[in-house]
């Protein structure tokens, strides 16, 4: 393998990485932590203990990464997030 083709693969490579994006969960003083565990074993398909260590984190925190994926996928989870109430975007 040549150089060129290996500078090749690693640019290829960091353009895949970074299409990946993030849904990012807000604390808000409104939600209760049921309601948020609830909402993310639905709209992201957490399993509860996931859920529930991602509530704990934006409780204490401020934020959490709940989800990542292309945009694709991301957009309606985070609709989901969303109209359950939660503050969340997708970065």
């Amino acid at each position: 393998m040549g150089t060129k083709e290996k500078i090749q693969e690693e640019i290829s490579v960091a353009e895949k990485e970074s299409e990946q994006n993030e849904i990012i969960l807000y604390n808000d003083d409104v939600n209760t932590f049921d309601h948020v565990i609830n909402t993310l074993i639905y709209a992201c398909e957490h399993t509860p203990e996931q859920a529930e260590q991602c509530s704990i984190i934006v409780h204490y925190k401020g934020k959490c990464t709940v989800k990542t994926g292309n945009i694709e996928e991301l957009e309606p989870r985070c609709l989901m997030l969303l109209d359950a109430g939660l503050s969340a975007e997708i970065i």
